[in-house]
């Protein structure tokens, strides 16, 4: 770093939540950290190795801050830095939002090969929030006019059933019982059959026998949906910057950005002196005529 030309200016923060985001796990800084790295990269990685969290290290702003590179030369340092696992950059989406997709810049003084940043990228993913609590139905007054639905299930009970027909004060008191019911959208018919079915010979007090079916029977709410996993990150390709999952990526870049080894020579088995000879006659044939 002797030789980088800094500008006087205090290095420049990004937004809140963006900037360089340090990598976890790194060894104690020494002096043979970027060693294996071009003179331009290490020079360029010590600087933003000294940078703290939430620095702007976009193109734009190192260029502003190291006048000895213009945007072209850093642009490359960082790709680069990105292939030799010093520096990583995921996509992924703001948290409450569908469409809206941040580019996160994570260094690491340490070099980190793909599978090592593939693992600490899906253990960064945000955790999916929970869903919010349903709200509480206040209890409600227990007038006879409070709960009409309920109220007129209720008294026409003793249509269905004789032996549970209930006076107003009855269907008043148990109209609150029966609320819960209607909230879980059951429907009357059922309800109905849930309180007449299977009465004894003989009810003596309907509106307590009413009453316990009403608690006893009070099917269960259903569970709340569970919440939705976030979408999984994303990374980018240091070449020519297309997403994809951070396992399609080898060394920061993708299939068509991956130099294609070298395909071995097609191996021709030699010819047999008889076939040599053969072939020799042919063309001595074909000269003649």
């Amino acid at each position: 770093m002797d030789d980088v030309q800094l500008s006087a200016a205090p290095h420049p923060l990004a937004k809140p939540g963006y900037g360089k985001i340090a990598a976890p796990e790194q060894a104690p800084r020494t002096a043979r950290d970027f060693a294996h790295l071009p003179a331009r990269e290490a020079a360029v990685a010590g600087y933003l190795d000294r940078l703290p969290d939430g620095a702007d290290i976009s193109v734009k702003t190192l260029a502003a801050v190291l006048p000895l590179w213009g945007q072209c030369a850093l642009r490359t340092a960082l790709n680069r830095l990105a292939t030799a696992g010093h520096l990583h950059r995921v996509r992924q989406r703001l948290p409450g939002e569908s469409t809206r997709w941040v580019t996160r810049t994570f260094f690491s003084r340490t070099p980190r090969d793909g599978a090592w940043w593939a693992r600490f990228t899906q253990r960064d993913s945000p955790a999916p929030t929970a869903p919010p609590p349903p709200p509480q139905v206040p209890p409600a007054p227990a007038d006879a006019d409070a709960h009409p639905d309920a109220y007129a299930l209720l008294a026409s009970l003793g249509r269905a059933a004789p032996a549970l027909a209930l006076s107003k004060a009855d269907c008043t008191a148990l109209a609150p019982l029966l609320v819960p019911w209607l909230a879980r959208g059951i429907a009357p018919d059922r309800i109905r059959l849930a309180l007449t079915a299977g009465l004894p010979p003989v009810v003596h007090h309907p509106a307590a026998l009413l009453r316990k079916r009403l608690e006893s029977k009070l099917p269960a709410a259903p569970p709340d949906p569970a919440p939705a996993a976030p979408p999984p990150p994303r990374a980018e390709c240091t070449e020519c910057r297309a997403p994809g999952p951070p396992a399609a990526f080898t060394e920061g870049r993708c299939r068509a950005c991956r130099p294609e080894a070298p395909r071995p020579p097609v191996f021709t088995p030699p010819l047999t002196p008889a076939e040599v000879r053969a072939h020799a006659a042919r063309i001595r044939e074909g000269t003649r005529r």
